[in-house]
């Protein structure tokens, strides 16, 4: 996969200013070449284009590295304009479905599902464990699959990658988007939402290794990364295997 830095935060809402640093401290501890925008200066309209604009045009299988979560939007709105009927799996501590008409790292799924750039029925969510009353009821009403933390203690970590790999593999083309939250602070404190009760780093990395094989999947991407609140590297590091596990 070709590597692409997204260092990109007016999404987060300045909830997490200092995300646009990761791109550049993650894939320099990779020593790989790379793609890096030139977004930093830019708003999220322009922002937007931009990464819509790249991803449209380029044909090699591309792990973005953001940024916070609102590059999803753009990044697969292109992607789904050249895989029809592609899936979407999202490793996240909340559902990022709040009302909203303008995207944001909090709204950005919501938005695809109501534009109809995907359908609710090919969106997998894995890891939640912070969904509003609204949220809950929009997974509802769309039936839309998700796991949050709840079923991945029932069912064990290993059960539940079977499950969505299941799914996945119904996918003509497929989508992996990770958002760092998903991952317990106790192992990744550098992000903005900290959610006590996720899923550890080493079981992230179990799943994201076998998920990594699947022939469908060409397109990652690694987000809400904060240089500027890590503690010891801890995230960084873990940011660095993640992108390993791909390389």
């Amino acid at each position: 996969m070709e590597f692409v830095g997204i260092p990109f935060c007016d999404g987060s809402l300045g909830k997490n200013i200092g995300c646009e640093l990761a791109p550049d401290e993650i894939i320099k501890l990779l020593n790989v070449k790379s793609v890096n925008l030139d977004i930093k200066n830019k708003n999220i309209e322009e922002a937007g284009v931009d990464i819509y604009n790249f991803v449209k045009n380029e044909n090699k299988k591309l792990f973005l590295v953001g940024g916070d979560h609102s590059i999803t939007y753009y990044s697969f709105k292109a992607y789904a304009e050249k895989n029809q009927d592609c899936g979407l799996v999202v490793f996240d501590a909340h559902p990022d479905m709040q009302s909203s008409d303008f995207v944001t790292h909090e709204d950005y799924l919501r938005i695809l599902i109501d534009r109809n750039i995907i359908k609710p029925s090919n969106v997998i969510l894995v890891g939640l464990r912070s969904i509003s009353k609204e949220e809950l009821k929009y997974l509802s009403e769309k039936r839309i699959v998700y796991f949050d933390m709840n079923k991945i203690y029932d069912f064990g970590i290993k059960e539940v990658c079977d499950l969505v790999m299941e799914r996945m593999a119904s996918f003509n083309k497929l989508y992996l988007s990770v958002d760092i939250d998903v991952v317990d602070p106790a192992f990744a404190p550098g992000t903005g939402y900290l959610e006590p009760g996720g899923i550890s780093s080493s079981d992230l990395l179990y799943v994201l290794g076998r998920m990594k094989k699947m022939k469908n999947l060409d397109m990652v991407d690694l987000v809400e990364i904060n240089p500027k609140k890590d503690l010891n590297n801890l995230t960084i590091s873990l940011g660095r295997k993640i992108l390993e596990a791909f390389s």
